[in-house]
């Protein structure tokens, strides 16, 4: 069999690691790497051992070579590269958010879905081995509390992409989902938002702290920032167990589980199997078995994270 195919739409800094991930996977390889830039996508394909290299984004998407595009671009030009992938019948593995907006989302996901194509949120956070452990470890019993926070000083600049509104900046859309999507995760969508916080000088959400309120008093304490350096940690708390997540609480390399009358227990994350490497294993047995949506970040919550977020990015205006 030959290789699984990885089209890179974009350059920066998520696009190199991932494409390093692609080429150290055995069966993937990156074929193609596109960019507005030709001499940056040039540069990156030499870098990666790519055949060819694309002036946009639409040539990527129509390289007969590419099995799947991973889109890392910035948020606000998620919908362009994905409807052209669509369109061009690739899967699309697309940085997380989903979108810069939830009509963008929505818009996104009932196009795969129409013509049938795979579409996955990159939230590399759930393809943790780790992180995966605690969803599904029994002897937490019922999951009662999750605490995260993700959040550092970035200083203020209206044309970078964290703080610029035209390119989908914010606290919450780039460190805010994963503290989110935490809860998400292990809670489910909350029946109640409460959300403070405060906004930069050109509109975009600097900082939110937000409290996620379930059925039965079960909740989540969430936080994030640009303005202030959090502990970026994660506690998880259960009726029967305890997990500490050490920051990086969102691509874990260790966890410590602890509970009443068992011996704490320290789990570490083998290099080699990080959440990047999941999800592009996800993508490519979905490919393989003909499936259009993942089990592991179905659309639907994808979906659901944007109205989560939008909400809470509304409560701070």
């Amino acid at each position: 069999m030959r290789d699984f195919a990885w089209g890179i739409a974009a350059t920066g800094g998520i696009a190199r690691t991932v494409g390093a991930a692609i080429a150290a996977e055995p069966g993937m390889r990156v074929a193609a790497v596109g960019s507005r830039s030709l001499g940056r996508a040039q540069a990156l394909a030499a870098t990666l051992g790519a055949e060819s290299a694309y002036d946009s984004y639409e040539r990527l998407c129509a390289d007969p070579a590419v099995d799947a595009i991973y889109v890392a671009t910035p948020h606000a030009q998620h919908l362009q590269v994905a409807e052209a992938a669509i369109a061009a019948g690739k899967a699309v593995l697309c940085e997380k958010p989903l979108a810069a907006t939830v009509d963008d989302a929505e818009k996104m996901v009932r196009l795969a879905r129409e013509a049938g194509v795979f579409l996955m949120e990159a939230m590399w956070m759930r393809f943790n081995p780790l992180i995966q452990k605690i969803a599904s470890d029994e002897r937490f019993g019922e999951i009662r509390s999750v605490q995260a926070s993700f959040g550092f000083a970035h200083p203020y600049d209206p044309a970078h992409r964290l703080w610029a509104p035209e390119l989908g900046g914010g606290a919450l859309l780039d460190l805010g989902i994963y503290p989110f999507g935490l809860a998400q995760l292990l809670l489910g969508m909350p029946a109640e938002l409460h959300v403070t916080g405060s906004l930069a000088p050109n509109g975009v959400d600097a900082e939110a702290a937000g409290m996620l309120r379930y059925p039965g008093g079960r909740h989540a304490l969430v936080a994030t920032s640009l303005l202030g350096n959090y502990p970026n940690s994660a506690t998880v708390v259960g009726t029967r167990m305890r997990a500490d997540i050490q920051a990086p609480f969102w691509a874990p390399q260790r966890i410590l589980l602890t509970g009443f009358s068992m011996e704490p227990e320290e789990h570490v994350l083998d290099p080699a199997d990080n959440g990047y490497a999941g999800e592009l294993r996800e993508v490519r047995a979905a490919v393989a078995e003909g499936r259009t949506e993942s089990s592991i970040m179905p659309l639907d919550e994808s979906l659901a994270m944007m109205g989560l977020l939008a909400d809470a990015r509304g409560q701070l205006s």
